[in-house]
């Protein structure tokens, strides 16, 4: 936490309360109202924490109305253009750009960590096969702490540094492997002389009857799809991690949670739901009945992969996703695809409109990135666990910086109580 400079001060009724402020490095002051309830016997109310910080950290910075994303002070365009993603993982959890060395020794690991304990694969058996993938996900990556006891004590440095690489290795091969269930197809394992994006695109598209070669732009394609979604401040999962964290849950279950939560339609599932949704409009003739629609009010419809939470501005990763996408759709001869025909022109015709550069619901990220996975092969039900899997090392850094913060204390919101005041039980008989 920043030293505290100022204060400010709260009046209501006969009480007026003295609270610090604390300046960040970058962004909105904060008011700190951790004394509020001792001194003022009032609770603050601020449903979806819209306006509340609920931690302070060095990891990820956004800056909405700007369209900014910052990963420890290094912007998203960059990185996504200039390194890659293991190299992104490294930053997020140790705070700077690795040395060739670094990098070196640092893949090094992650590649010798790929491969699962084969006892896992009974769990994968225990499904049925028409389960969702992020169904099989949430169960598998809860149970490792069941196999690797060796990196569940959080108050272990080691043990917390052997259990982040364990996960941002392993995690591609249970994704994978959640994909080859479904389809009925024998789990593929993993190959230490691919690099982590083109051995996730081996494992899941790989056969025994045949070699696979990944194609290096598709590969280029994954490490962006999954350096694009490593890390994106205190969002709904990576809350959720922090919270399971702040109990001393292993981190094993704390990442499970995540995945839990991720697994949500308006979170993690917003890419299968737009790419869902461009294909009901159809055909770009039908884009003004749908732009009409998601104006009105009374209609529930609304534009999927526009407009953010965080965001007031474009969405900084989306602009390197749209370049992907052409790329991708070029490879795969499909660049005239009538879902990316309709993607082009609802976002021209959208941009055009008053009603949503006023409302500032500009393109989002989720917007081409279920594009370029369905043209790679991925069915609709891969999108969120890829999403999982990117997510991975954001939430470990999380995870990590809560663990050794001196300040953390068990996460316990209040409520504003609308409920019954206290009444007496009345027996059965006499109700």
């Amino acid at each position: 936490m920043t030293e505290q400079t100022r204060t400010a001060k709260l009046s209501f009724g006969d009480t007026e309360i003295e609270l610090p402020m604390h300046s960040p490095s970058v962004g909105p002051d904060v008011i700190d109202i951790t004394k509020l309830y001792a001194q003022g016997n009032v609770f603050t109310y601020d449903p979806g924490f819209t306006s509340t910080a609920a931690c302070d950290s060095t990891i990820t910075f956004i800056d909405g109305a700007k369209g900014e994303l910052l990963h420890r002070g290094y912007p998203i365009d960059q990185l996504a253009s200039k390194s890659h993603f293991l190299e992104v993982c490294f930053l997020l959890l140790y705070g700077y750009l690795p040395t060739a060395a670094e990098i070196e020794d640092f893949e090094y690991r992650v590649t010798r960590h790929t491969m699962v304990h084969e006892q896992m694969i009974n769990f994968f058996k225990g499904f049925r096969r028409d389960a969702h993938p992020m169904a099989i996900m949430v169960g598998t990556v809860g149970a490792l702490s069941a196999f690797y006891h060796d990196s569940t004590d959080i108050s272990d440095p080691w043990q917390r540094e052997v259990a982040s690489i364990r996960m941002i290795a392993k995690m591609p091969t249970i994704a994978a492997m959640a994909y080859k269930y479904t389809i009925g197809q024998p789990f593929v394992y993993p190959r230490n002389d691919l690099d982590y994006a083109s051995n996730f695109l081996h494992m899941c598209f790989s056969v025994p009857a045949e070699e696979y070669v990944p194609n290096p732009i598709l590969s280029r394609a994954m490490d962006r799809i999954f350096t694009l979604h490593a890390d994106h401040e205190q969002n709904a999962s990576t809350s959720t991690v922090r919270l399971a964290g702040s109990s001393g849950a292993n981190p094993f279950a704390c990442i499970a949670a995540g995945i839990a939560c991720l697994w949500g339609p308006a979170h993690g599932g917003a890419n299968q739901a737009c790419l869902e949704m461009l294909k009901e409009i159809g055909t770009v003739d039908r884009i003004p009945e749908f732009i009409a629609r998601a104006k009105d009010k009374d209609d529930p419809f609304r534009l999927m992969g526009f407009g953010h939470r965080v965001y007031k501005n474009f969405d900084p990763r989306a602009k390197v996703m749209k370049q992907s996408a052409d790329e991708v759709l070029d490879l795969m001869g499909i660049e005239n695809n009538p879902t990316l025909q309709v993607a082009k022109e609802l976002e021209r015709q959208a941009l055009e409109d008053p009603y949503f550069t006023e409302k500032k619901l500009f393109p989002n990220v989720d917007f081409y990135s279920g594009i370029i996975l369905e043209a790679m092969g991925f069915p609709t039900a891969m999108f969120t666990p890829i999403f999982a899997l990117s997510r991975t090392v954001g939430w470990i850094s999380q995870w990590k910086e809560m663990v050794t913060d001196p300040g953390q204390k068990i996460g316990r919101p209040r409520q504003l109580y609308l409920g019954e005041t206290q009444r007496n039980y009345v027996d059965v008989e006499d109700r």
